[in-house]
């Protein structure tokens, strides 16, 4: 599925998912070197892990106690190496304008500890990519995904809509780390979706995971970080330069923030939008499912799912979103509209929330409350139906409030993915010019 609905599923996944067994295999050899680990790490499958440990304390704002080892580097995975033609042509077959294509690319799946909604240790994975060109030490970009049902959609598994944005990037001449997000990837239990806290939290850890794993690689960072996102990921963008900003951790300093079509006003923009048609049908009834249920686990909306959904669906939908089934399986699982989706009584209360809904959505809006320091250009489309623009406006009208003029480029009459299609060369370009490039 792709374009007016939710999932970005291009039609040219499949013939992207094989392995490029040669340069990983070659690549876990180089790495065992690097990280001192015995060479039976270098006779693994290319699917498999290569184990690398390093040492990295985190550091978080004004001292503030943390897990210990948050963000320590656990394994590095080659899992692509193309060189410029090749980023290009992956591009190109994306849609993707092309024009700020410079350099090839090596990318790796890190492992890294972080922790969980509830603050217990666990481990996520990501994607940090590497140009093989331009300086030697790298300015860093940030780059959070959208919305992703099955672990193996997440940018450090599946080459696919996933990877545009952090080869875009890379290929430009810049360091991407790009979180899975917990429990999608390589990452165990359930992903929280749009749990703003917990994203942000894995962001940081990759950001930390991703700093050891380039001075290993011989590519050390600047600190320098230009933030960006899509979707789900430009409320987690929005959020983590927010953390940046307040000193999350020293060694990391915001440069830029270019989130694209991110869901910043839930309780009055997204939500409204479900009921009077600016969402789609069928993005609105995967999006608001996988909410209720992702939700529920972290603010109990429900005890009994028959509470929130009809009969067949309160039987199987907690079971449909565990990150193991794709949105292929799950969207044709679901019905038509809302109101077979949902009880009459949670129909009425998700047009206008109360109690622990409102609870859980306010928890995750206001990303836009606060005054950033740096330059922030906000991407949308007056023909988005995921996330009407409407969330883009009401996040340019927070930052407003709190004295930031910051610029809304509205694409026009183009559908969601589209969007980002076209707004991440420009983000590239705004980031050259910031630099100093051309």
């Amino acid at each position: 599925m792709e374009n007016n609905t939710l999932g970005p599923r291009p039609t040219w996944r499949a013939r992207r998912r094989s392995a490029r067994s040669g340069p990983v295999v070659a690549g876990a050899v180089v790495l065992a070197a690097l990280a001192g680990a015995a060479p039976a790490g270098a006779r693994q499958p290319a699917s498999a892990p290569t184990a690398t440990t390093a040492s990295h304390h985190s550091v978080t704002a004004h001292g503030a106690s943390a897990v210990r080892g948050r963000g320590d580097l656990l394994g590095v995975t080659p899992v692509a190496d193309l060189d410029r033609a090749a980023v290009a042509r992956f591009l190109a077959d994306g849609r993707v304008d092309t024009g700020t294509v410079r350099h090839g690319l090596r990318g790796y799946r890190l492992t890294y500890r972080t922790v969980t909604p509830q603050g217990a240790p666990t481990t996520a994975t990501g994607l940090l990519v590497l140009p093989k060109g331009g300086p030697h030490r790298l300015d860093l970009v940030s780059d959070t995904h959208g919305t992703m049902a099955h672990r193996d959609y997440a940018p450090s598994v599946g080459e696919d809509f996933g990877r545009l944005a952090p080869y875009l990037h890379a290929s430009a001449g810049r360091a991407v780390a790009a979180p899975d997000y917990l429990g999608l990837g390589k990452g165990p239990g359930r992903h929280p979706y749009m749990d703003t806290a917990s994203a942000v939290t894995a962001s940081v850890d990759m950001l930390r995971a991703s700093r050891t794993a380039a001075l290993r690689l011989d590519r050390p960072l600047t600190g320098e970080v230009y933030a960006s996102g899509f979707s789900q990921g430009g409320q987690v963008a929005m959020a983590l330069a927010k953390a940046l900003d307040s000193g999350a951790d020293r060694h990391f300093r915001l440069r830029a923030l270019a989130p694209v079509s991110g869901p910043y006003d839930i309780e009055h923009a997204e939500m409204p939008a479900l009921f009077d048609g600016r969402v789609n049908d069928i993005s609105g009834i995967f999006y608001l499912t996988y909410y209720l249920t992702a939700q529920n686990r972290m603010h109990p909306l429900y005890k009994d799912p028959a509470e929130v959904f009809r009969e067949p669906y309160a039987g199987i939908v907690d079971d449909l979103f565990d990150s193991e089934h794709t949105e292929e399986e799950i969207i044709p699982a679901l019905p038509a509209t809302l109101k077979e989706l949902l009880t009459d009584d949670y129909y009425r209360r998700v047009q206008h929330p109360t109690g622990a809904l409102l609870d859980a959505v306010r928890a995750q809006d206001g990303t836009c409350a606060w005054k950033p320091r740096v330059p922030v250009r906000l991407y949308s489309s007056s023909g988005d139906t995921d996330v009407p623009i409407a969330n883009a406006r009401s996040c340019a009208a927070d930052l407003a409030a709190h004295g930031v003029g910051a610029g809304l480029v509205d694409q026009g009459a183009t559908d969601h993915n589209t969007t980002y299609r076209t707004s991440g060369p420009q983000i590239v370009r705004w980031f050259d010019a910031l630099a100093g490039r051309r």
